[in-house]
């Protein structure tokens, strides 16, 4: 089944989380899951990352409508802001093959072993 044969059972979620919330978290959480287990290896670490950035605005925020707008506030920032997608397809639709690299710079600590 292709993507675009799919449709998204909305009725199904919006029952289930109207009438038994605990149960509509424990399906929710189980799906974005599954969505994280389906992608490349390689790729998993971010996913999880992001779903745990989405998850704590989640739980600090009142209302699922704020949390709803502060997600979605996350999500054009990765788009429209410094180093996000329009920046790095502005680079491939100036030839540059590759994207830059963000500067980065630490300051690296020693570290002891404990004798």
């Amino acid at each position: 089944m292709s993507q675009d044969d799919y449709e998204f059972p909305f009725d199904y979620w919006a029952t289930l989380a109207a009438d038994d919330p605990v149960s509509f978290e424990e399906a929710r959480r189980l799906m974005v899951e599954s969505l994280i287990e389906s992608a490349p290896p390689q790729v998993q670490p971010r996913l999880r990352g992001l779903q745990w950035q989405v998850d704590q605005v989640r739980s600090l925020t009142p209302s699922p409508m704020g949390a709803c707008v502060k997600i979605s506030n996350m999500m054009w920032q990765k788009v429209l802001g410094p180093d996000g997608l329009v920046e790095h397809l502005e680079h491939l639709g100036n030839g540059e093959s590759t994207p830059r690299e963000a500067p980065r710079s630490a300051t690296i600590l020693p570290l002891q072993r404990p004798d």
